[in-house]
């Protein structure tokens, strides 16, 4: 039996940006083998997720359960592909652990990434990005919706959603 993908998403403090993607990602996945958690580069462990998030997401989602996680060493190393919310937690990634540059790209750098390799699906996706990375730009960024309001939370859940939509197939096997 092949393990699992597992994929790991990262932003500040685990509390809006990466649990909304580890949720929709999961939501869009459905029972399939791949396996999705985040973290925060400055969680702090236990926190629930933000409120303003909460209703931004897509309906009958469970959130409940959900607790922050700070990033450690292990939680990396038990992952298949890293993506992050910005170009600085890539890069704050990147800092302690470069040999992980094949695994780590922020979500809109990945989107942008598998774009250009059609022909691939599941960990051969991951590894084939991996060699040909798209350099990260700004506008792969999901922009901090930390106490700027439901207005901002509503933006970075969509653009989220938008760049899981194209994702999550590819990384699960339905083309």
């Amino acid at each position: 039996m092949t393990e699992p993908l597992r994929v790991l998403f990262v932003c500040t403090a685990n509390i809006c940006r990466s649990p909304a993607m580890e949720l929709i990602a999961r939501d869009l996945a459905g029972s399939t083998g791949v396996v999705f958690s985040s973290a925060g580069t400055h969680a702090r462990q236990g926190q629930r997720m933000n409120p303003d998030m909460v209703p931004t997401l897509p309906p009958g989602l469970s959130y409940d359960a959900f607790r922050s996680r700070h990033l450690d060493s292990s939680l990396l190393a038990d992952a298949d592909l890293v993506l992050t919310a910005q170009q600085a937690h890539r890069q704050h990634i990147l800092d302690d652990f470069p040999q992980l540059h094949r695994q780590v790209f922020t979500l809109g750098q990945f989107a942008a990434t598998i774009a250009e390799i059609p022909d691939l699906t599941g960990a051969d996706l991951v590894v084939a990005a991996g060699q040909r990375r798209t350099p990260a730009a700004p506008e792969h960024d999901v922009a901090d919706p930390y106490r700027r309001g439901k207005a901002a939370a509503r933006k970075a859940t969509g653009t989220i959603t938008d760049m899981l939509r194209l994702i999550v197939p590819r990384l699960v096997g339905d083309r």
